[in-house]
């Protein structure tokens, strides 16, 4: 099975037939009284125009029943062909709202066609100079009839097994354009949002939002067509979970908001967006660690980060340490205090000598046995000499 036919097996095509009467007529020469001297333009220079033969509001139901046709398909599908496409799932919700509209059309034309000749009356009676160019210009209320009318139907659309390679190709190019389109009007829907509803406000409530709601349901239905969609669902979902069930809208959450609909409102950073969104990039910290660092309860300290952990780990396989004999640990200390002519001194106790006070020296000691004499492995202190730590601090973590 191809691209093409995965797509159009999962959608219908519905097309919409609103026919409305103009009630217009071509300007003519003679309808036009010119002063005298003065001339027309010649026609491939500028046109007429056109004349109304009635009150353009006689038709505003006309028209307002064909856009809200065009609305409901709107709502879960997107332009396609001169018609919608639609998800198969949604045909039946879509059938009997059009099913409404043609009947709603089918009475406000018999309506119409009843007041056809007061309306025409009226009209000429609001332009009585100009009587004569309308009258000579009134459609009979046959013909008007035959121009208002209200239809629709629903196809399947299929690639024929037999097609040929061009054939192939142009459809392909025909679904392929359906993402684009489906970006194009989600980002008017989030236009109008923008300008009606948040542009301006610093609080708004939850129906003000409703919108987004169905841009992210339209999205969702027609996330097969594209798959940069499903992601910008999601993403939507995370914002929209955020929102109260009670309450003003304001603050952060309505900045946030506003963002997210500016996003939606451009098409092109919209599907930059999505495709982000889609290749799923690394995370910046890894999910252990994250946990390690969530579960300590509290930061750790400056010390700690940059001495006493790197110590730690170094420590994790500690060298075998020199066996020393007591006796010798001080053989040599006396060599260069005293003189071979010093008998006193040469008679100076062990003892003495080890009684008196030992300076700590044990630190850089430990931390060159740590370390040893490569530099490079020495930890970070972050500007901070280890001199200046707390006598008690630097204790209480070497012993």
């Amino acid at each position: 099975m191809t691209k093409c036919n995965q797509i159009l097996d999962r959608v219908v095509l519905v097309k919409i037939q609103a026919n409305i009467y103009g009630a217009r007529k071509k300007l003519r020469k003679e309808d036009l009284v010119l002063a005298d001297g003065s001339e027309l333009p010649p026609e491939d220079l500028a046109s007429l125009g056109s004349k109304r033969l009635l009150d353009p509001d006689q038709l505003a139901d006309f028209n307002r029943l064909k856009k809200a046709a065009e609305r409901h398909c709107l709502r879960v599908g997107t332009r396609f062909m001169g018609g919608f496409v639609v998800p198969v799932e949604h045909t039946d919700a879509i059938v009997s709202e059009l099913e409404k509209v043609a009947q709603e059309f089918a009475v406000n034309k018999a309506k119409f066609l009843a007041g056809y000749d007061d309306a025409v009356r009226d009209w000429i009676k609001k332009h009585p100079s100009f009587a004569g160019i309308i009258e000579k210009a009134i459609d009979p209320m046959a013909y008007v009839a035959t121009k208002l009318g209200f239809d629709f139907m629903v196809v399947a659309i299929r690639q024929p097994e037999a097609s040929s390679p061009k054939d192939v190709a142009r459809l392909e190019q025909q679904i392929d354009s359906i993402g684009g389109q489906l970006f194009h009007e989600v980002a008017n829907d989030a236009e109008l949002l923008l300008e009606q509803s948040l542009i301006g406000k610093d609080q708004v409530t939850r129906n003000a939002l409703r919108p987004i709601k169905r841009i992210r349901d339209k999205l969702d239905g027609l996330s097969f067509l594209d798959y940069r969609v499903a992601p910008i669902v999601t993403w939507i979902d995370g914002v929209l979970q955020e929102i109260p069930n009670r309450g003003a809208i304001e603050g952060a959450l309505l900045q946030e908001i506003m963002a997210m609909t500016m996003l939606l409102a451009d098409p092109d950073k919209l599907r930059r967006h999505g495709e982000g969104l889609s290749s799923n990039p690394s995370k910046v910290t890894n999910d252990e660690d994250a946990d390690d660092v969530l579960s300590s309860g509290h930061p750790a300290s400056p010390i700690s980060a940059a001495v006493i952990a790197p110590v730690q780990t170094s420590l994790l396989e500690p060298k075998e340490p020199p066996t020393v004999d007591p006796d010798d640990l001080f053989a040599g200390l006396l060599d260069d205090l005293f003189t071979d002519d010093d008998d006193e001194g040469e008679a100076q106790s062990f003892a003495d000598i080890a009684s008196r006070p030992v300076l700590p020296v044990a630190p850089p000691a430990l931390a060159a046995q740590a370390y040893g004499s490569d530099n490079d492995n020495k930890p970070e202190t972050h500007g901070t000499d280890e001199s200046e730590l707390p006598a008690e601090a630097v204790t209480e973590f070497w012993f």
